[in-house]
């Protein structure tokens, strides 16, 4: 592990919170020592308080704060005085705790502390650091654990036995600092390791150096490989395997409520899955409180062969989560002593031998997450099992962990989901005119967008929008032309391993060629085929692929135009390409009702801003056609509806917003035009 800490970057730093907020950016950077909103910092201050009098304060982080994005608001501040008078008391329950904390706040307005704030406050020096350091729960997580931390720490840590973190684990820990002073920390069985200095510099380096040595006692005595070489399961995978699993898995999972997919099949996921011991491991738990409460306890693990049928997939991916499930809440209902309602069921991460690992999340940084967590798992319970025999908490330690009335109180700070959070969708010409406006709204609904264009450049400047508006992971970028089916087979395929299926397409790509039916030549006649109407339907096609053995119901709208009612002299290839997809749409509509998949249509007028249909020549050419000046031309659209309005890509937007939404869920083969008005 590498020691971060740069003196350069830190030498113009006079203030210590400041200091705390540089050391724990640097922890919160790297994966092998914290993942998510894992770990805490600390720092002991002297501050003025309100009444002008100099206290003792600790700063620590606080409850929700992510470590790598910290600012030094996210440390709220307690009188430290207040909190040490705690020590001597010998029961407190965690509702005790949390009030005392709250009332020990030196800034009202601040956020709640972290729930081991006290542990913080007992261990008698200035800087404290905690982390779940992988090597450290390698040698924590088996069954040669004392013995393999005496021989790598010596008399430099204390080591406590696994406790909830709360008051009782607080004291334990205060106990140890106060027992001996020359202890640089204390390790947390199950749980990882705490260091202790005179200024977050010494906390951290002594935190990477103790890391270090129990990497390489772990890398000197290997002597466990979890590979079976032999194994024929690690034949290349068949990615078209992948694309009839994502859908049907993505659909089991989301029967309470609907999760985004992340697929990984990196080498040591597929070491792990295709090994003769993977199964078994992957039941013995996860390394830390922390990342159970993300992961689950254990994963989802299923056996399935590329030679099965869809059908016999189907069976065999219900059969494993029902029995998954079954067992969750008979677990849940054993150990419920809180008796509190139980969070949803299903796995949150899915092993399948020959093929790799989907993740589960309510967004796509979130199913991010637990990939991260669960590659860091894997790569602990195998230096465990190099050292020793791996282990992990008991089934009503793991209750008590993720059931814990303070972890569950975090879940009451996340925002209110939104009308399309959960919702995949793809839009096709989305780099530009109606597409981007589409693409842009149904992402500020909650969606997870797939911006797809023939100008993959425009595209992902439209997807950067979307993710620096929205957040990491919210869209992506990716080229198709929809008239060519091998370009739609591989968009849909990149859609898939992105976010694992499909809830919303809107076929918006297409083009404008001009000339009386005489004058038109036959390519501009096959162009206008080829995208209004074959491009429509080759992607609605790979749509269904994946809306239909996802059994999530789904909506598809085509964009169409008022040519398709009122066709425009000397635009005859536009208006005929376009009313065959109108049509496409009202048979989408009649057999894919079984499915629950919604078709609707929606047919603007004259949407002239930032809309490439609208070029120069077509400008020029339409005027010409209604005997009018070029520069007139908008006018003349306004003027002719009967609201006698401007038509935008956001007004089209809005519709298409509500035929994707739940709010049309009584609506399928219907056209709502975006016209102002046309008689």
């Amino acid at each position: 592990m590498i020691n971060k800490w740069i003196q350069q970057d830190v030498i113009a730093i006079d203030d210590p919170v400041d200091l705390l907020v540089y050391q724990t950016r640097l922890v919160g950077s790297d994966d092998s020592l914290v993942i998510g909103g894992g770990g805490n910092t600390s720092l002991k201050t002297k501050e003025i308080d309100w009444r002008g009098d100099e206290i003792e304060v600790l700063r620590v982080k606080g409850t929700g704060a992510n470590l790598i994005n910290i600012t030094r608001n996210q440390f709220p501040g307690l009188r430290l005085q207040d909190l040490k008078n705690l020590f001597d008391k010998s029961i407190m329950t965690d509702e005790e705790m949390v009030e005392y904390l709250d009332r020990s706040l030196i800034e009202l307005d601040s956020g709640r502390p972290s729930i081991e704030t006290l542990l913080h406050a007992f261990v008698p020096r200035i800087s404290i650091l905690h982390s779940h350091a992988d090597a450290i729960l390698s040698l924590t997580n088996n069954n040669q654990s004392r013995v393999n931390l005496k021989k790598v720490f010596g008399n430099d840590l204390g080591v406590v036995a696994y406790k909830r973190p709360g008051f009782l684990l607080s004291k334990e820990v205060g106990k140890a600092a106060l027992k001996n002073d020359n202890l640089r920390g204390v390790v947390l069985i199950n749980h990882g390791l705490v260091t202790w200095g005179d200024t977050p510099k010494e906390s951290y380096d002594s935190h990477i150096e103790l890391v270090n040595r129990a990497e390489k006692f772990i890398e000197d005595n290997k002597s466990f490989s979890i590979t079976n070489p032999h194994n024929s399961k690690n034949n290349k995978l068949n990615r078209n395997f992948v694309k009839i699993i994502a859908p049907v898995l993505r659909g089991l999972v989301s029967r309470e409520e609907r999760f985004i997919l992340n697929f990984d099949n990196n080498d040591d996921i597929l070491k792990f899955v295709n090994g003769d011991k993977g199964k078994l491991l992957s039941r013995l738990g996860a390394a830390t409180p922390d990342h159970l409460l993300v992961t689950k306890r254990n994963p989802l693990w299923i056996d399935i062969l590329e030679k099965h049928s869809p059908r016999e997939i189907y069976n065999s991916i219900n059969t494993s989560i029902n029995a998954f499930t079954r067992n969750y809440s008979n677990w849940f209902h054993r150990y419920n002593h809180y008796n509190v309602s139980m969070k949803t069921k299903e796995p949150r991460v899915v092993l399948i031998p020959g093929v790799g690992m989907w993740t589960l999340g309510k967004d796509a940084i979130t199913a991010s997450t637990v990939n991260k967590i669960y590659n860091h798992t894997i790569s602990i319970i195998n230096n465990a099992e190099s050292i020793g025999s791996y282990k992990s908490l008991k089934p009503k330690d793991v209750y008590d962990a993720e059931y814990w009335p303070l972890e569950m109180y975090k879940l009451t700070l996340a925002p209110p989901e939104m009308e399309l959070s959960r919702r995949i969708a793809l839009v096709t010409g989305g780099a530009s005119g109606i597409g981007r406006a589409i693409a842009r709204r149904l992402a500020a609904a909650g969606a997870h967008v797939v911006v797809s264009d023939m100008d993959l450049s425009g595209a992902q400047l439209v997807a950067n929008e979307i993710v620096s508006k929205h957040g990491s992971m919210k869209a992506i970028a990716i080229e198709m032309d929809v008239s060519k089916p091998i370009q739609v087979e591989k968009a849909f395929e990149q859609l898939i391993y992105a976010y694992g299926g499909l809830d919303i397409l809107v076929s918006n790509a297409g083009i404008a060629r001009w000339g009386s039916m005489t004058d038109i030549t036959q390519q501009d006649w096959n162009d206008s085929i080829s995208i209004n109407t074959t491009g429509h339907w080759l992607v609605a096609k790979e749509a269904l692929k994946i809306m239909q053995p996802q059994g999530l119901g789904g909506s598809i709208v085509i964009i169409g135009t008022k040519n398709i009612t009122s066709p425009g002299k000397e635009f005859g290839a536009y208006s005929v390409s376009k009313a065959a997809a109108g049509q496409l749409a009202r048979v989408l509509a009649l057999e894919n009702g079984k499915y629950k998949i919604r078709v609707n249509t929606v047919n603007p007028d004259a949407v002239f801003k930032d809309s490439q249909l609208w070029s120069s020549e077509i400008r020029e050419q339409r005027a010409e056609a209604h005997g009018i000046p070029v520069d007139e031309i908008e006018e003349f659209y306004v003027q002719r509806n009967l609201l006698k309005v401007n038509v935008s890509a956001e007004d089209v937007a809005e519709t298409v917003l509500f035929l994707a939404s739940d709010r049309s869920s009584r609506t399928t083969g219907a056209v709502i035009p975006v016209d102002g008005g046309l008689q």
